[in-house]
Order: C-alpha cells, then structure tokens, then sequence
C-alpha cells in the first residue's frame, strides 16, 4: 500500500509539478503588498529598479524602445521579465505593452492558485490526501514518504504553511544534517514572502552540501531583495566550483541585461553557447543585439539557426522579416511576415506583424500601405501607442494638423514612458506658433529620453525665443 500511495502522490505531483527556479512572476498584487524596505535612492548600476539606461553600451531608446522602467520592451520573453516597478497602480494597470508584456497584471499568487484546484480534480470522493487530518510528526519520521508528501502538499495542494511546517519536522528529525529539507524550507519561505529567512536556509544548504539549483533560488532571493551585485558574484563563486555550469553564466547574462548592461551581457550569452550551442534564449539575445547594434546581416544568421532547431512561431518569422528588411533581403521580407501573420496567436501578436509591416510600407516609400497597416495594427490592439504615434505623422504630412494632435495625445495618454509623441507634440505646436504648449511637451520628451538631441535643440531654440520676449 504504501508503494502505491508513493506513486500516485508522485504522479500527481507531476501532473502539476513547475520548475520553481524559473517560475518567477512578480504580480501587482506581490508589489502592491511587499512590505520589504529597500533602499529607494540606490547607487547608480546597483539596483534592477532604475537600471542604468546609458552606462551599458546599450543602444538608446531612440534604437531600442523602453518601458516607463527603463528596461527594453523588445526581448526574450521569460519569466520575471521587466522587473521594473510601475510608480503608481493606475500606470501598471493602464499602460499598453509594458503591464501586459512585461508582467502579468493579476499576482503570481494567482498564477498558484491553479495547480491548487488541482486536488479537486483527483477524486469523485474528494481529495485523495485530507490534509488537515494528517499527523505530520509520524510523516516526518520516515524520510522516503516525507519527500514524496512534501511535493505533493507544496506544488499539488499548494499549501505553503503545511509543507513548511512538514519540513520543519523533518529537518529536526534528520537532526538538521540534510541540505534537501533545508532547501524546500528555503523555497517555502520564499513564497511567504519572507526573503532574509530564506536566504539563511539556502546559505545553510549550501555550507552542507554544493549544489547548482541552491545557488539559483538563492540567486532569486537576491534579486527579489533588489541585490544584483550580490547575485552577480554568488553566481561567479558558483562557477568557480562548477566551471562552465550553463544555468550560472545564463543567470550572470540576464541579470547584467535587467541592469541594461547589453554589452556585457552579450559576452555571457556568448559564453554560454561555448558550452552549448542549442541554448535557444542566448541564440535569441545574441541576435536581438546584433539587430539593436545595426548589424541585421549577422542578426539574421543567429535567426536562422533558431529556425534550424526548430522555433517555429510568429516573433520568429517577425524578427526574422525585419532583420531580411534591414539588410535589403527584400524577397524573404514579405513572405516571412506573411507566415508570421499565419502563425500569429492572438490579436497582439497579429497587431506587431502589421506594425512592423507599415514600417516596411515608410520604408519602401508606400505611405498609403503604410497608412492602413496602422490602421490595422489598431484594429487589433486598440491600445497601441506606437501606431497612434505615426499615424500622427503620416497625417501631419498630408497636412492634417488638428487629427494629427488628436493622435499623439492618445499616444502619449496611453504610454507617458515614450519620447516620440511628446516631441512630436512640441513640433507640431512649435510650427503653429503655441510656443508654451510646445515649451510644455519638450519638456516631457526630455524627462523621458534625456539624451535626445533634437529636443535639446528645440528647448533651446524656445528658450532663445522665450528671452527674447
């Protein structure tokens, strides 16, 4: 019986069962009730909150569009991605692109909810393990079926306070000597939210017995304590004891591409494909960069070896039909948008191809295609503010001055974080003669990208003006 009991409390286990190294995701409900004081004024290059946009060696934002955070919209999608924090809740909430694509906007207590409901499923009768009537102490005493239970309560019932108060008697019992209990104590206190207790549990385990998964959830607390410094170099004492760990040098590039060191972290994801060379988001970094660094020819080739592994999705043939576009492939630029659209999965997905699609249309100098793949892309995603944005051009070009500010105001209502429908604004009211509002719009423009030249030059021709007054 108890054979069986073991196997089925594993296989449902299973069923349900998420690497917890990589399940990350910091909700608005996480931020909202993080009661964590951490310092609000950080030294410049130590903190992933205001990351440094120009210490890098990073392409700018005129290049390479960012969040109201200051971390790139474009990139590999992964879990935690953008841990930068909204300054208000309204912004996270309302904001296009950035709650939506770089966290999700319910809490990622809701995301464990989930595989909670699992235990519903499990039995007509009703739950196969009745949690509240277990006697844990008898559990705890026999080691095999303690672990197996300990799984089962964590990541099937996902009941953190039962699973630690598991573990607690089960690391007394093996008289605190096995690193295991240690680690699952670590992780449930990681999930309460109490990060210094978790941190003294995996450092615990990590004295008794080296292990790479420690130094990863440690890694993770670190970085949740925003302490990036502190993560880069446990990661850099990891590889010392385990040269060449592929999970160590990826974890060093990502934290160095939160803290918008792109250079830096372009030579990890390198050093990753040494050890190997199927590493999908180092392939898919490497070539972004490349993009970024206005080198598509070489972006193309890092593509398409993602192709020959067999990534087959619509953001791949998108960046694909870009990096064609930008390297004058013009015969594979069409189709791969074509096959992007084809393989695209929902309406934003769809609303990016058109977008990109319109920028091909300006490019080619076809501005009435270009016209109506923005008028596509908003079909699709009617809170795009980038489209906004250069349908305000285009209308601007044709000489249709009051929609063209009707445009940019939505655009700027939707993304305050964007440099371009500020300037935009200040341009177009400059020409008309409304030189305060333009005064007021440079302004915005500057405090969003403050190494624009053509703003500054603006601000200073108004400035002139203004004195001569």
């Amino acid at each position: 019986i108890q054979a069986a009991w073991n196997l089925k409390t594993r296989a449902l286990t299973e069923m349900v069962y998420v690497d917890e190294i990589d399940m990350d995701q910091e909700g608005i409900a996480e931020m909202i009730l993080d009661e964590n004081a951490i310092a609000q004024v950080a030294r410049p290059g130590t903190s992933l909150k205001l990351p440094g946009t120009g210490q890098g060696g990073g392409p700018s934002p005129a290049v390479r569009p960012v969040t109201q955070s200051g971390r790139p919209i474009t990139g590999f999608v992964r879990p935690s991605t953008q841990s930068g924090r909204p300054s208000t809740m309204e912004q996270a909430i309302r904001t296009p692109r950035t709650a939506l694509t770089a966290r999700p906007i319910t809490s990622a207590s809701g995301g464990y909810v989930r595989p909670g409901t699992a235990s519903m499923l499990t039995n007509p009768d009703g739950p196969f393990i009745n949690l509240s009537r277990l006697n844990l102490t008898k559990y705890a005493q026999r080691p095999k079926l303690a672990k197996a239970l300990f799984e089962y309560i964590f990541h099937h019932e996902n009941d953190i306070k039962n699973a630690l108060d598991l573990a607690a008697l089960a690391t007394e019992y093996a008289q605190f000597k096995d690193w295991w209990w240690k680690v699952q104590i670590g992780k449930c206190y990681y999930r309460l939210g109490l990060y210094r207790e978790a941190e003294k549990q995996f450092k615990s385990a990590l004295k008794q017995q080296d292990m790479v998964d420690t130094i990863l959830y440690l890694a993770k607390v670190y970085v949740r304590l925003d302490q990036p410094v502190t993560a880069l170099n446990l990661f850099k004492q990891g590889l010392e004891r385990f040269p060449g760990e592929v999970t160590l040098i990826c974890g060093i590039a990502r934290i160095y591409e939160e803290m918008n060191n792109i250079s830096l972290a372009a030579e990890y994801y390198k050093d990753v494909l040494k050890q190997d060379n199927t590493h999908v988001e180092a392939i898919a970094c490497i070539g972004s960069n490349h993009f970024y660094s206005d080198q598509p020819e070489i972006a193309l080739r890092f593509y398409r070896r993602l192709l020959q592994m067999g990534v087959y999705n619509c953001q791949l043939f998108n960046n694909l039909g870009l990096c064609c576009f930008y390297a004058q492939q013009y015969d594979m630029t069409l189709s791969s948008f074509e096959r992007a659209l084809f393989l695209a999965e929902n309406e934003e997905e769809t609303a990016d191809v058109w977008y990109n699609l319109g920028h091909v249309a300006v490019g080619i100098g076809d501005l009435n295609l270009a016209y109506q793949c923005f008028k596509l892309t908003l079909v699709n995603n009617n809170d795009y503010a980038e489209a906004y944005n250069n349908l305000a051009v285009l209308e601007m070009r044709k000489g249709h001055t009051e929609q063209a500010r009707a445009l940019l105001q939505t655009a700027s209502s939707l993304a305050p974080h964007m440099y371009e429908p500020h300037f935009n604004v200040a341009i177009l009211s400059e020409k008309a003669g409304d030189l305060q509002r333009s005064y007021t719009a440079a302004q915005k423009s500057e405090e969003a990208f403050p190494g624009h030249v053509d703003t500054q030059q603006l601000m200073k021709q108004l400035k002139e003006h203004f004195a001569m007054l």
